[in-house]
């Protein structure tokens, strides 16, 4: 999964507390379209802190938590310590290291567009089941305030390596090209609002924003700050995100 297996090292604690999480009505689309459900055993690859790995648990049989970055996987066993129906396992997109023909699904949440495609769609068709299901799950955080239209300026003006990394640049062919057959999206609305201390710690949780500590860092928060005090209502802010689903069946390589 590239460097995204340390990218994250000293944000998880961020990470756990300010990323969003995923609307009910999507996990019951995936429940109900997709048969993530009762009688599922999913692959949650590149499962982080647990946050979607935590959904999947609530419907499925059993789950297996895949992530290579050891400071994330620890927070996400601390978190479902006593869950009955997961695993915890250090591996990658690439090399899950789970037995053939072993899941019914994968999902892969916030964590497709780390992933080398040419070696995980392959991966991806061994551990599946036939006509096993591939699920592909982003928190695409929209520009329709003003706010968030100058929160995007900010990241393009501060960001370490914002549009190199961006997810919004894997496009709908790039995923099409790893499904066998037609490729299904759903779109749900997804909200977090955010005092100050909340609005900094979901910037501080993202990867491209600068370290703490440094002159860069400084620059943007202080423009963060201005922006905030700027077009806060009653000392909050709004992240407003379109939660996509994409799914199908990989293609064999």
């Amino acid at each position: 999964m590239n460097n995204s297996t340390q990218r994250f090292g000293n944000r998880v604690t961020d990470y756990i507390k300010y990323r969003p999480s995923y609307p009910n009505a999507l996990m019951a689309y995936l429940a109900e379209e997709v048969g993530v459900n009762a009688t599922a055993v999913v692959a949650d690859i590149g499962s982080g802190t647990g946050i979607f790995t935590s959904l999947l648990l609530a419907q499925t049989q059993q789950v297996y938590a895949i992530e290579p970055n050891d400071g994330m996987r620890q927070a996400a066993e601390t978190l479902l310590a006593g869950a009955p129906n997961w695993q915890s396992l250090r591996g990658s997109a690439e090399a899950t290291g789970l037995p053939t023909a072993s899941v019914d699904v994968v999902t892969m949440a916030q964590a497709f567009h780390w992933v080398d495609r040419d070696r995980a769609i392959p991966e991806f068709q061994r551990i599946l089941k036939p006509r096993g299901k591939v699920v592909l799950v982003w928190n695409n955080r929209l520009m329709d305030t003003p706010f968030l239209r100058t929160y995007e300026a900010l990241l393009q003006a501060h960001g370490t390596d914002y549009t190199e990394i961006n997810h919004q640049n894997l496009r709908r062919a790039d995923l099409q090209a790893c499904f066998e057959g037609p490729l299904t999206k759903r779109l749900f609305t997804n909200q977090q609002l955010f005092d100050y201390a909340g609005l900094k710690g979901r910037a501080m949780s993202s990867s491209y924003v600068p370290a703490a500590g440094t002159a860069a860092f400084e620059a943007f928060e202080q423009a963060l700050y201005v922006a905030f005090s700027t077009h806060q209502r009653g000392g909050k802010v709004a992240f407003n995100y379109d939660a996509e689903v994409y799914w199908g069946e990989v293609k064999a390589k």
